[in-house]
């Protein structure tokens, strides 16, 4: 009696992309965690304020919830640019851009520019399953 071999499971903790796959990803997470400390998160701590001030009358936001997003917004980009966190930074992130497109689209009336973020979301998933060996280290 022969016994078939079972194949092994892509989901094992010793998973590694390849070498040109790892480095496109470092560069997808090096970008994305930048603009999302310099360009997303970063303006949200400095100047809330000029932010509120400058928002559509539509999307009004209460200044605490604007500045905890720029908080989750900088950690997150911190975490991308972490060997050890970027798996779950990206899949925080990925999430929070599902939530801002969701927020573009019903609360604010503009579901043209929820585009931008659910295409951020894809690509912070994409990075989250691809370092998914991380997870367990």
């Amino acid at each position: 009696m022969t016994t078939a071999a079972t194949p092994t499971a892509n989901f094992s903790s010793s998973y590694r992309p390849g070498k040109i796959r790892n480095r496109v990803l470092w560069t997808l997470q090096i970008v994305l965690g930048l603009f999302f400390i310099i360009a997303s998160g970063g303006p949200k701590l400095v100047i809330p304020h000029t932010l509120m001030d400058n928002a559509p009358a539509n999307l009004t936001i209460p200044i605490g919830l604007l500045i905890f997003i720029g908080v989750v917004e900088v950690a997150g980009g911190i975490g991308l640019m972490v060997p050890r966190l970027s798996a779950l930074a990206a899949a925080g992130l990925s999430v929070l851009t599902v939530l801002a497109a969701a927020t573009q689209a019903f609360i604010a009336d503009a579901p043209a520019m929820a585009i931008f973020p659910l295409v951020l979301a894809a690509v912070f998933a994409w990075i989250a399953y691809e370092r998914r060996g991380t997870l367990t280290r």
